[in-house]
């Protein structure tokens, strides 16, 4: 009791130095506590007791036992059942893959402009022919662009637009790739 009368007693500075110090008295206790040692990458954690139980009373169910208890729990837990894979499910996917190889392959309409190199004389010319070609290119950013090379200009574009490209920047200098 009397320790509480000197503590309302005290000023607000010295309030407030005492309740830091009782909190740096608290985190310093429970910094000492002791910490636990995480497991090793090859061991298993330990599992609950509950846990344990469950895993060793399924284990020495028998097969029909297994068979009740898969039924009950899809029932209880609104389990859609599970496609059962026939004996020789391999067998039925190989002529999958020969109806495939009959259809045609579908065409490729999205290519990617990629510049692998470019002549250093015609450098100067490059760089105004990019900041022209990409938009939101100022002078400074297509210089970096040119000297990142090898680098994609563009992607998912069609092939008009890729060969366009690629004449346009072949003509100052830049060998281009389509892929």
């Amino acid at each position: 009791m009397n320790g509480i009368r000197i503590i309302t007693k005290l000023p607000y500075r010295q309030w407030r130095s005492f309740s830091r110090c009782s909190i740096l008295h608290q985190e310093i206790a429970q910094a000492a506590a002791p910490l636990t040692i995480p497991l090793p990458e090859g061991v298993d954690k330990p599992v609950s007791p509950k846990i344990e139980k469950l895993v060793t009373d399924i284990t020495q169910l028998n097969l029909l036992e297994v068979s009740e208890l898969s039924q009950v729990l899809k029932k209880r837990l609104n389990l859609p059942d599970a496609p059962v894979m026939p004996a020789g499910g391999f067998a039925i996917a190989a002529p999958a893959q020969e109806e495939e190889v009959a259809t045609p392959k579908a065409v490729k309409t999205n290519f990617t402009v990629k510049m692998t190199k470019f002549d250093d004389k015609q450098k100067v010319a490059l760089i105004k022919e990019v900041k022209s070609l990409l938009e939101g290119f100022n002078l400074v950013q297509a210089k970096k662009f040119v000297e990142s090379v090898p680098t994609i200009v563009k992607a998912d574009i069609s092939k008009d637009e890729a060969e366009k490209l690629k004449e346009a920047l072949s003509k100052v200098g830049a060998v281009i790739e389509i892929e």
